[in-house]
């Protein structure tokens, strides 16, 4: 077979130009610091890096959904126990009361302060989080103790009732999930309907028996001291479901470790490696241009 001068030039021009590329190639991995400049690269490494980010990004959004479960949490762990505070100072009011020796005006203080004690429980089971009620259920818009309008005379609103002066509570007893991890649900909301409409008519009853004997008193304060337990258990599982939102917490973080660790050893250049074979690339192809100077055939003018 004839090898033509053409032929020799042509390969070598092939040659240098496949030297460039691979000097480009090492470069822009040296200068990006990631194995991958396009899928062609390494099909199999893309498509397991794919797979990585959306674990990542799967990671992210949970850990978001558990700063907002944390907060929600957090709000009604600190509105139950304002609510343990009042039902404690309701129980001390109906023990003092309870005693016959207290004066008609020692009464009506009474009578003032479980009043103002009863509006702040309502004003408790109408915290928000946000601009969502905590204990409405799914109906997070609607808050449990609803006011009607303004009356006359610039009256305070007045709480919505069924006519015998007993309020009507909004919202409902569904459950509000949000999905911590994948597959896995978790109850962020406490069902405190029931519980604070049975307070506000146990706060009823006290304030009618300030307004009688000591006897119609002493029966409240075993009722007073079961609400109180009621709310102590709620707050209880509050406790409860913070401890497992930690446990999960923790986990999310060591999954966003060990994800990020396997996308860095499936994509990130090893910078000595990389060093190494650009310099290997360039003495090769220094060696390919002096090798190529010298097949080429001298010309007329190098004879000048």
């Amino acid at each position: 077979m004839r090898i033509t001068q053409t032929m020799l030039s042509n390969n070598m021009l092939r040659n240098l130009n496949s030297s460039y590329l691979k000097m480009g190639k090492l470069q822009e991995q040296l200068s990006s610091g990631s194995k991958l400049t396009k899928p062609s690269d390494d099909p199999v490494a893309s498509v397991k890096g794919m797979g990585y980010r959306t674990t990542l990004a799967k990671n992210e959004q949970y850990t978001r959904n558990m700063n907002e479960v944390n907060s929600w949490l957090d709000t009604t762990d600190s509105t139950l126990s304002e609510v343990n505070k009042a039902l404690q100072r309701v129980k001390d009011i109906v023990t003092q009361a309870a005693n016959d020796t207290n004066t008609p005006e020692d009464r009506e203080a009474m009578q003032k302060e479980v009043d103002q004690l009863r509006m702040q429980i309502r004003d408790l089971a109408n915290t928000q989080q946000g601009n969502k009620y905590l204990f409405s259920g799914t109906a997070t818009d609607q808050p449990l103790f609803e006011k009607t309008s303004a009356t006359m005379n610039d009256a305070p609103p007045l709480l919505v009732d069924d006519g015998t002066g007993t309020p009507v509570l909004g919202g409902n007893d569904n459950t509000v999930d949000i999905e911590i991890y994948e597959g896995i649900t978790f109850q962020i909301n406490e069902n405190g309907r029931q519980l604070f409409k049975d307070i506000d008519g146990m706060m009823q009853k006290v304030q009618k028996g300030l307004k009688g004997t000591g006897s119609d008193l002493s029966n409240l304060i075993g009722t007073v001291s079961a609400q109180t337990d009621r709310v102590l258990e709620m707050q209880a599982g509050v406790g409860a479901k913070q401890n497992r939102i930690d446990v999960m917490t923790d986990r999310l973080s060591s999954q966003k470790i060990n994800v990020t660790k396997q996308i860095s050893n499936n994509e990130d250049v090893e910078y000595e490696d990389a060093i190494t074979q650009l310099i290997t690339e360039e003495s090769i192809h220094r060696a390919a241009l002096s090798v190529g100077a010298k097949i080429i055939q001298p010309t007329l003018v190098d004879f000048l």
